[in-house]
């Protein structure tokens, strides 16, 4: 136990926060929630003005690297935008009628393939590698890199690379979080405001990958979280990933405005 409470500690870095043992809490219900959707997998809630972490599957949270699918539009949106190839979350690509923000929403995978061809294989690479991004893997393909299971991210690395978005502490311009900050808000109401970016790839086994990454303000205070889930290829992955989101933030006291 002791080793990987320490390994734990270490990852915490990314997160800009103190962990200690006593940050960590596994909560049972959430197994099964996830066995009730026919899925395996792993979530990760953190309360930033606690410092507590509630987890399912820690050691796949912490350790297993995945394909980031379309996850991966929140780098190459803030890419983007800092580089000027993509003027706000408005813009429209040659050729195509839908706008970065619809694209992001719904994952349209072409237009996030052209605004990557557009910034340039060796621009992407200096980013991703200052960003610590996933593996860094070198063999990036430009328009398929997050797609091709060649680069990989935890759950973990994603959890500290939204915290860092939310409070604007990636090396970017403020202009830049704030655009894809407001790419990344999908639910607002009387309650809570959901803000979240979702993936949806294949893995080397042909079985169905899905994420959904964000936080979620209640009483202005945000809550950061990941969720990482795999089932057969033929799951309604679309379905499957939101109903389980939904239910785990239930069952975790979110969604009635009362954290």
């Amino acid at each position: 136990m002791k080793n990987w409470l320490n390994a734990f500690i270490g990852s915490c870095i990314l997160l800009l926060v103190a962990c200690t043992p006593n940050n960590v809490q596994k909560d049972e219900k959430l197994a099964d929630l996830f066995k009730a959707a026919g899925v395996q997998g792993s979530f990760c809630v953190y309360d930033n003005g606690t410092g507590l972490f509630t987890v399912h599957n820690l050691s796949r949270y912490k350790d297993s690297a995945y394909l980031p699918a379309s996850t991966a539009d929140i780098i190459i949106a803030l890419i983007g935008v800092e580089t000027g190839k993509l003027t706000n979350e408005q813009m429209k690509m040659n050729g195509d009628s839908i706008t970065a923000n619809a694209a992001f929403v719904s994952s349209q995978i072409p237009y996030y393939q052209q605004l990557a061809r557009s910034i340039g294989k060796d621009t992407l690479k200096r980013w991703i590698d200052s960003l610590h991004y996933g593996n860094k893997s070198q063999a990036l393909l430009v328009d398929s890199f997050w797609l091709n299971n060649t680069l990989k991210i935890t759950a973990d690395e994603q959890l500290g690379l939204v915290k860092k978005l939310y409070f604007g502490q990636l090396p970017f311009q403020k202009r830049t979080h704030d655009i894809v900050k407001k790419m990344m808000l999908q639910e607002v109401n009387a309650n809570y405001k959901l803000s979240y970016k979702t993936g949806w790839g294949f893995l080397p086994n042909g079985k169905s990958l899905g994420w959904v990454v964000g936080w979620i303000e209640e009483n202005k205070h945000p809550y950061f979280f990941v969720l990482n889930l795999e089932g057969d290829k033929t799951l309604d992955m679309l379905t499957v990933r939101k109903n389980l989101l939904m239910n785990i933030l239930k069952e975790q006291g979110f969604l009635l405005g009362k954290r």
